[in-house]
């Protein structure tokens, strides 16, 4: 039987803090369940990320061998960190330079809904900082010079986000339609007929 765990995500050290519960199959690949969190949060893929636990961590290795990184997120599974390390929080970091520190933890293990498609989002607040806002504390900067027209980078900050940032907005329609993309591209593709000679 496919087994689903529930996930509640939050994005530590900002304010208002973005929470995300999201299902995904047990048996997902980090480099997997990585994509889903980025879908979920809303960030771009453009940085390197880890995930950490029991002392371990995994994630994208060296290409070319220069230093002992990471465990390589596409060679393990949810199911397996959980199993290996027991943990029932583990750590997401993306992005060294920002540094963008979530807690993912496990809340829930269940049996798969039929006709249910994962990952699958439940619940969403908060917005997802901009990429390359300087990190929590730029994130901080960013939100005063937004919101504060006297500000002496308000100007900046508005041409810089488009104008259109809420920091309560979480999209969760977006979410779920980055999840649709996602699950579509994971579907199993259908068997190839097989060609029939007909001599």
């Amino acid at each position: 039987m496919t087994l689903i765990a529930r996930l509640r995500i939050i994005l530590n050290d900002v304010d208002p803090m973005p929470m995300r519960q999201i299902e995904v199959p047990l048996k997902i690949r980090l480099d997997r369940l990585h994509e889903v969190i980025q879908a979920a949060m809303g960030w771009t893929d453009t940085h390197l990320y880890e995930f950490r636990a029991g002392g371990a961590a995994w994630g994208e290795p060296d290409p070319d061998g220069f230093y002992d990184g990471p465990l390589p997120a596409k060679k393990t599974t949810l199911q397996k960190v959980i199993e290996d390390t027991g943990a029932r929080t583990i750590q997401y970091v993306y992005d060294f330079g920002d540094d963008w520190d979530h807690a993912i933890r496990v809340e829930k293990v269940s049996g798969v809904i039929p006709g249910v498609s994962y990952p699958r989002l439940l619940m969403a607040s908060g917005a997802c900082p901009p990429e390359d806002v300087g990190g929590a504390y730029g994130y901080e900067e960013f939100l005063q010079a937004l919101t504060d027209p006297g500000h002496e980078q308000h100007e900046e900050m508005v041409y810089w986000s488009g104008g259109e940032f809420d920091p309560e907005e979480a999209h969760p329609e977006r979410i779920v339609e980055r999840f649709a993309q996602i699950a579509k591209k994971w579907a199993p593709k259908p068997a190839k007929p097989k060609a029939v000679s007909l001599d």
